[in-house]
């Protein structure tokens, strides 16, 4: 699979989808990663971070988004990302769609499947991906 991983856009946002380290687990498991140039500025990590964990690094977002089956973001896409959502790719993301009920109308619109983090729930009824929020 070809997993993404766009710069954060959202206003005050610096965290990245994906940090090297888990760039290196995916890429040995045999999947590829593209990630935006800069994507991990906010957060330290350099592009040769990235590249030396084996992922290729894309000029634009719009490269990104056009490239990969799975979109790995921190924050719901902002409406200058609209546009770049597909029907044959899948968003795994903060949604927050009670929040912001214009980007489930943009997932519809757009045919994405969308993998919201605050939902996924373990058979204990636990939700590991909201546990370090509530940490924070």
């Amino acid at each position: 699979m070809l997993i993404g991983v766009p710069k954060e856009i959202k206003v005050r946002e610096s965290r990245v989808g994906l940090v090297p380290n888990s760039v290196a687990e995916l890429t040995g498991r045999g999947h590829s990663v593209l990630v935006e140039t800069g994507a991990g500025a906010g957060i330290g990590a350099v592009d040769d971070a990235y590249r030396a964990a084996g992922a290729e690094i894309a000029a634009s977002a719009a490269d990104v988004f056009a490239k990969a089956e799975m979109i790995v973001k921190v924050k719901e896409p902002q409406p200058e990302e609209f546009r770049l959502l597909r029907q044959d790719m899948v968003l795994f993301t903060y949604l927050h769609l009670a929040a912001y009920p214009e980007v489930g109308e943009a997932l519809l619109s757009a045919g994405t499947t969308g993998i919201a983090y605050e939902t996924v729930q373990l058979e204990n009824g636990s939700l590991p991906l909201l546990a370090p929020m509530s940490e924070i």
